[in-house]
């Protein structure tokens, strides 16, 4: 008997070293491993994007997790963020644009094609925010692989126009429907239209914001080139969108191979001061180039040397 006292006193004591050995340990891992955990979490985990709406007027790019291997509840939990109502996971001066109370009546999904059909309360958007809606939406939801357009109806019936005006939709709609728009031709004659990724601070957040432009290109230049040369002029773009990207930044040339992979050589003035790249300039450059190039890869080059390469599939 007092031997199993014994041996029980000798279990206990070590139990509780090691409960208090684990204890004092657990906040140096978790120190150690914080950045990774934090990174682990972006690229692994928020698997997709949604375009919320800024104080400034303009939509977001913001990272959201989908949780479900399933299409269809994948599209229901991108409609429930994108419908205004009290959402904690974004910052204040985020919003959805969907009217609140708006119900998703039925989704179909058809090869590359999702129709939605809501409740009449998607009708109630403001006149003003109606065509950021109908962006957020196409942009939104065309971040799911393989969903490439979309068609809305209202209680059964076809959307004709953006809600509460007289603008003509032509469904189904696409990203050639552009976002965050800007008109700056001067002529009716060579007018490209070019999607530019932009940086924003939200509460010390970096965020990125599309805009499309629709300009004169009496040139003929490509979409890419017009791409450098507005980031590296455009660093004040407007009050709260920016370009980091150097002003002293070539593009010396490019390559599109079999439609798939588009390879960007630029002079070494796209280094930072350690030699490497910004991780944010690749994110504006690889945004931009994939929204103007369908292809799956973008290659980095600095004097003809890869320094980076960035897959479609991988980027959040």
């Amino acid at each position: 008997m007092l031997r199993k006292k014994a041996l029980r006193k000798i279990f206990i004591t070590t139990i509780s070293l090691f409960i208090i050995m684990t204890i004092y340990l657990i906040p140096l891992t978790e120190k150690s491993l914080e950045t990774n955990l934090e990174f682990e979490y972006i690229t692994d985990l928020a698997n997709a994007s949604i375009y919320l709406l800024d104080e400034n007027n303009y939509l977001v790019k913001t990272k959201i997790l989908l949780d479900d291997n399933s299409e269809e509840d994948n599209i229901k939990t991108i409609i429930n963020n994108l419908t205004i109502t009290k959402n904690t996971k974004f910052p204040d001066k985020l919003t959805g644009l969907i009217p609140k109370d708006t119900k998703l009546n039925n989704i179909i999904i058809d090869n590359d094609l999702v129709t939605l059909d809501f409740s009449k309360e998607f009708l109630n958007v403001k006149e003003d925010i109606s065509e950021k809606l109908i962006e957020s939406l196409v942009y939104s939801l065309t971040e799911i692989e393989n969903i490439n357009k979309v068609n809305i109806t209202v209680e059964g019936g076809e959307l004709e126009t953006y809600p509460n005006t007289t603008k003509k939709l032509s469904l189904p709609l696409t990203r050639d429907i552009g976002i965050n728009k800007e008109y700056t031709y001067t002529t009716l004659e060579d007018i490209t239209k070019v999607t530019i990724y932009y940086q924003e601070l939200i509460d010390e957040d970096t965020y990125y914001v599309p805009v499309t432009k629709y300009l004169n290109n009496s040139n003929n230049k490509d979409k890419i080139n017009i791409i450098v040369e507005e980031l590296t002029t455009s660093y004040i773009y407007e009050d709260n969108l920016r370009s980091i990207l150097n002003e002293n930044v070539e593009l010396i040339d490019k390559e599109l191979i079999d439609n798939d992979l588009l390879i960007l050589n630029f002079n070494n003035a796209l280094f930072d001061s350690d030699s490497k790249i910004k991780e944010e300039v690749l994110y504006m450059l690889s945004y931009s180039a994939f929204a103007n190039y369908d292809v799956n890869t973008v290659s980095f080059r600095v004097d003809g040397k890869e320094i980076e390469t960035v897959k479609k599939s991988t980027l959040s």
